[in-house]
């Protein structure tokens, strides 16, 4: 387990935490993650000598922008995908990231959006392109020896999307090389600056809610997040009564569940279910500091208290959708969208097309860690009626599709056009 950083210590911002400070920071953070992450048996680091290596590193004279980034590895070592180190602002924008739109595909990083400015205009990045190389390193390389040390996630998969994603990201203001390379072209290099601080409003965010109608009958919920309580009502307003809809397709491929939303995930369900159904399980931790043995044994972390699953019942104010339903999903299916998932296999409404999930649901926390330093850590485990755990995991589709680069180049959703074909598929059937 590495907690080092590639490159020298220099530069990125002022120094305002002491040595003391810092040791202070990494103590807190151990000791709350310690005490309330849900996950700690799915650790398969040491976090002992985690933090004793971050204790040795408090030492060190450091901006706090390096120290940052030393917890944030420390924390991805809790394999949380929703956990957090949340520092000051004065910290925060000091990383920094290009107007650059990335997605993994196949595991590779490809150009999906850019912003047009003066830098762009120069660089002149593709839509579609491959980022082929970073300061003259491999893509792949890059990603495993810089960026996934500090990405935290549920499974394999989620992390390295996740670190596709954040790719181009390091201190603000300073110049990215890269190679792009575009289909059937050679590579060229192409150089811009890491402008947009982490935090800032990130340009490429989908709206929460975007209704296609297909030719087919069939209509499209591109659903990126369940924080909106517009969003009910939107589809309400569009659906009224769902005249001429033969099938519906509800895409929670980029719905991380930041934000939350449980509770609307679910309104959105019951206007497609006849009967009750019912939600995910979850549990909590239990401390008792009366079962801790007098030789040091482990704490009372193993006494879990159960919360049975919610039971939603259909809604009566608007007329329910009676026809087949597609959910699309993908390793960033995360948070609400995960709980969503649950419910919508739990009802046996339909059927969940593409890619495992994310595996990072469950209530979340902020606990403070020393000054306005934070740390978020999911507190709760969540599991199917059947106890099959859901964190860690992910929920498996009922119909995998894995996306593939010369589909992606050539503007064809082959995730999309499978749950097409199912619903044909169903109404043949019936």
């Amino acid at each position: 387990m590495l907690l080092g950083l590639v490159g020298p210590a220099t530069s990125a911002g002022q120094q305002t935490l002491t040595p003391v400070e810092r040791a202070r920071l990494a103590a807190a953070l151990w000791s709350e993650a310690h005490y309330n992450y849900a996950g700690r048996d799915r650790v398969r680091a040491d976090l002992d000598s985690g933090i004793a290596a971050l204790l040795g590193q408090a030492a060190q004279r450091q901006p706090d922008l390096l120290y940052y980034r030393r917890l944030r590895r420390f924390v991805a070592l809790l394999n949380d995908g929703q956990a957090a180190v949340i520092p000051p602002s004065r910290v925060a924008v000091q990383l920094a990231r290009p107007p650059l739109a990335l997605v993994s595909v196949e595991g590779r990083p490809f150009i999906t959006d850019y912003t047009e400015n003066d830098e762009t205009s120069i660089a002149r990045p593709e839509r579609l392109a491959e980022v082929v190389s970073v300061q003259g390193i491999p893509a792949d390389q890059w990603i495993r020896d810089s960026i996934l040390p500090e990405i935290g996630a549920g499974t394999a998969d989620a992390r390295w999307d996740r670190a596709v994603a954040h790719l181009l990201d390091g201190e603000r203001g300073t110049a990215l090389q890269l190679q792009l390379q575009a289909q059937g072209m050679d590579a060229r290099g192409a150089s811009l600056t890491r402008t947009i601080a982490e935090g800032a409003p990130w340009p490429f965010d989908p709206p929460a809610l975007a209704i296609v109608r297909l030719q087919d009958s069939t209509a499209v919920l591109h659903l990126s997040s369940f924080s909106d309580p517009e969003v009910i009502r939107q589809i309400d307003h569009a659906f009224p009564t769902w005249d001429g809809v033969h099938g519906l397709i509800i895409d929670l491929r980029d719905n991380s569940g930041t934000g939350g939303g449980r509770e609307i995930a679910y309104q959105l369900l019951a206007r497609l279910a006849s009967k009750p159904f019912v939600g995910s399980r979850w549990q909590i931790a239990v401390y008792r500091p009366l079962y801790r043995s007098d030789e040091g044994g482990a704490d009372s972390s193993f006494l879990w208290l159960a919360i049975p699953p919610d039971t939603i019942q259909p809604r009566q104010d608007k007329p329910r959708f009676t026809g087949p339903v597609a959910v699309l999903a993908s390793s960033r299916t995360a948070g609400a969208a995960e709980d969503f998932l649950a419910a919508f296999r739990n009802a046996g409404r339909g059927t969940i097309v593409g890619h495992a999930s994310a595996g990072a649901t469950g209530q979340v926390s902020e606990i403070p860690l020393y000054r306005d330093w934070r740390l978020r850590v999911t507190i709760t485990r969540e599991e199917l009626p059947d106890r099959t755990e859901i964190n860690g995991r992910g929920l498996a589709p009922d119909i995998k599709v894995d996306e593939k680069v010369s589909e992606f180049q050539a503007g064809t959703d082959a995730v999309l056009d499978r749950a097409r074909a199912w619903i044909v598929e169903q109404r043949v059937r019936h």
